[in-house]
């Protein structure tokens, strides 16, 4: 009974062998995902889908900008005259919402997004570093492991080896 005890103490499973998952290479290639990357159609989509996204990200690009929200509210400005002389509230409430409101605020929604999309695009970048030092130190430790599964191993061994004489 003492030697069986003894021999599952010494005996050892196979070591893992170590295959790296696709992904991990696909990853290290691509980098991390930006905004930018899906903002333009893909090279092989057909030629009006690539011009249409060309060229809303243009005009997105040239309305989302604090200058054009400045321009858009000089621009509501001008009948802005016309809309208190008709003396009417109705038309006023219309020029606030329908003229300032939607002109001034999708420039100032658009700059907001841009924002919110640049600092996305930076967690995805700290996201991306942060599971590549998870990756490589995952690595080593796998690496570590496997030289401890070889060390103990060769001390296994050697307890073998001290043991055969003993038995015969």
């Amino acid at each position: 009974m003492a030697r069986d005890r003894r021999a599952r103490l010494i005996g050892m499973p196979e070591p893992l062998h170590y295959s790296p998952h696709p992904r991990i290479a696909e990853r290290k290639q691509a980098g991390p995902p930006k905004i930018t990357d899906v903002a333009t159609a893909p090279p092989d989509s057909a030629w009006y889908t690539r011009f249409n996204a060309n060229l809303a990200v243009v005009i997105t690009k040239g309305v989302g900008t604090m200058w054009c929200a400045y321009a858009f509210a000089a621009l509501s400005f001008v009948s802005l005259p016309a809309a208190i002389g008709s003396g009417s509230p109705v038309i006023l409430v219309s020029w606030i919402s329908q003229t300032f409101l939607q002109l001034v605020l999708l420039s100032i929604i658009i700059v907001g997004q841009n924002i919110l999309a640049a600092a996305a695009d930076k967690r995805a970048e700290a996201t991306y570093k942060d599971s590549d030092a998870i990756l490589t130190t995952t690595l080593d430790i796998h690496r570590h492991l496997e030289q401890q599964d070889k060390q103990i191993r060769d001390l296994m061994q050697m307890i073998r080896d001290a043991q055969r004489p003993q038995e015969s």
